[in-house]
């Protein structure tokens, strides 16, 4: 028995988006030794919680768990189990530590079943138990604000960075400058990119990207002509709009020969449609990435020390957590909300 309870906010029925979550407690998965329960600091809100996602101090520890210990502060990501090895010989997304694309089982940290039957339930809360397996520590030097939004948006972007190459010799574009478009800016300076382009509907924001880091700046609705003055200038693409009329044919156009444009928005109205002409002509790719796996949350993190990547965030008193999804409906993050577990707001609900 443990002598603490896990509580949070709880979202009962499809009214819970607009701000009418309600506080109480919940059952936790049941208990394995291969589980460490975590005392929640923070917790970032995306775009599909919408995603939830946690960081704070380890306060139990299975017997079976070897590389954490009681007091470490640990984050999860939007991923908390997947086959692994319990289901007889590993997947071989599991085996080769990409256990995000697991096509046995993938547990979502929140709204998901796990192994054991248990249902996960995200981190706008107290305390929370996930497999130790999807625990990484937080190294010293990022704050738990900080992490919290690297876990999920942050490893969303870095990933595909990564792997398509972005580094010395690249132009890479990042289509959308908002919680994760930010991020993408800041991880394609830190791996090298010789020169990183935003592509955005208005200038707005022009400012706020130069100083993340970006090269240059396209406003698609301010400059009639923009598909042609950039085309064939960029070598890859990260696009983290979730709009299914955005303008991909023209996004198609700015790709070199051989360009890659990676999709991690999730437009709820399906992909548009396009034409196949630039794919034959120019060889392009298209593809996805989906989150990001432990070790590339291990690697983000050494990235983000080594270049001082610092996400834009602003932390909310977790008892405010329905208003704050209110806001970030409305488009208000610069750049990432992070629900902020206070002593004292803990007792007033």
């Amino acid at each position: 028995m443990t002598d603490y309870k896990f509580e949070g906010w709880l979202g009962l029925d499809a009214s819970s988006a607009e701000g009418k979550m309600q506080w109480g407690e919940f059952e936790p998965k049941p208990w394995e030794e291969t589980d460490i329960d975590i005392k929640i600091s923070h917790c970032g809100i995306c775009g599909s919680d919408l995603h939830t996602l946690r960081s704070g101090w380890v306060v139990r520890v299975g017997s079976e768990v070897k590389h954490i210990a009681l007091g470490d502060r640990v984050g999860v990501g939007a991923q908390s189990d997947s086959c692994c090895s319990r289901l007889g010989k590993p997947c071989e997304a599991c085996d080769s530590g990409r256990e995000n694309y697991c096509p046995n089982k993938h547990v979502g940290t929140y709204n998901g079943v796990y192994l054991n039957g248990g249902k996960s339930y995200g981190g706008y809360a107290t305390y929370n138990r996930v497999p130790a397996r999807f625990a990484v520590k937080i190294p010293d030097g990022v704050s738990s604000a900080e992490a919290a939004p690297m876990l999920c948006g942050g490893v969303t972007t870095y990933a595909p960075l990564k792997h398509h190459g972005a580094g010395p010799g690249k132009t890479v574009g990042i289509v959308g400058l908002g919680g994760l478009g930010h991020f993408g800016v800041m991880w394609a300076k830190a791996l090298g990119a010789d020169k990183v382009v935003v592509i955005s509907r208005t200038s707005a924001k022009k400012e706020d990207a130069v100083k993340m880091g970006a090269d240059e700046f396209i406003a698609t609705a301010e400059d009639p002509k923009w598909g042609n003055t950039h085309a064939s200038t960029i070598d890859l693409m990260v696009c983290t709009v979730s709009q299914s009329d955005m303008p991909v044919q023209d996004y198609f156009s700015l790709l070199k020969f051989d360009g890659v444009f990676v999709q991690v928005g999730l437009p709820d109205d399906g992909f548009p449609t396009f034409q196949q002409m630039p794919l034959i002509f120019k060889r392009i790719k298209i593809t996805g990435s989906l989150i990001g796996s432990p070790d590339d949350i291990r690697e983000m993190f050494d990235l983000a020390l080594a270049k001082g990547v610092k996400p834009w965030v602003s932390t909310i008193p977790m008892k405010d957590a329905n208003q704050a999804i209110i806001d970030f409906e409305k488009g208000a993050p610069r750049y990432r909300f992070v629900l902020e577990n206070e002593p004292e707001t803990k007792a007033s609900l």
